[in-house]
């Protein structure tokens, strides 16, 4: 089943306009970015356990996106975003494969990695809509490569290291975007 796709204030839908009109009708639009919180962790658990709070919070069709160099903790950061959704198994950064869904927790959770996803359409051959628009809880990698297919609000997880601080320093900031 297709879901809506929120435009500003025009509403399309997928069974009838292409993703590729979307993205038109949004280039020009503004982001808007707002502060929510900003955190400061001193080890993986420390980062782990930040995500952990996120997925017990998360609720239905909650998509984040996750910013960071590569080496910066996205993937234990997932990993406790997981084990706060009651997900046991283990968890990896899906960078070859895209798209890891994960069933088995009290919410289905997609992880995409899109480090390697070359055009935004590639997010649509893999179906990103049915898990952006979907009962489950998403967390996309490397965000800022497709910010033209995400769903008009998303958090955005932004994971900063600052070496003069520490080697295990993160500074964890959470901003609400989307589309005005």
């Amino acid at each position: 089943m297709k879901n809506k796709f929120f435009t500003n204030k025009l509403v399309c839908f997928a069974n009838f306009v292409p993703a590729a009109q979307i993205r038109r009708l949004r280039k020009g639009m503004v982001i808007k970015m707002t502060t929510i919180k900003t955190i400061e962790t001193h080890s993986p658990e420390e980062t782990r356990a930040f995500g952990e709070r996120i997925g017990r919070e998360a609720r239905p069709g909650q998509v984040y996106t996750l910013i960071g160099d590569l080496g910066v903790g996205k993937t234990v950061f997932t990993q406790g975003v997981a084990a706060g959704l009651d997900i046991s198994g283990p968890v990896n950064s899906p960078t070859f494969t895209i798209l890891q869904v994960y069933e088995e927790g009290r919410l289905p959770f997609y992880h995409f990695d899109v480090y390697r996803i070359a055009d935004v359409e590639e997010m649509e051959e893999i179906g990103c809509e049915d898990c952006f628009y979907g009962q489950g809880v998403c967390l996309v990698e490397w965000a800022d490569r497709i910010r033209d297919v995400l769903p008009e609000h998303y958090i955005e997880i932004t994971i900063e290291k600052d070496l003069q601080k520490g080697l295990d320093y993160r500074r964890i900031t959470m901003t609400q975007g989307g589309y005005l």
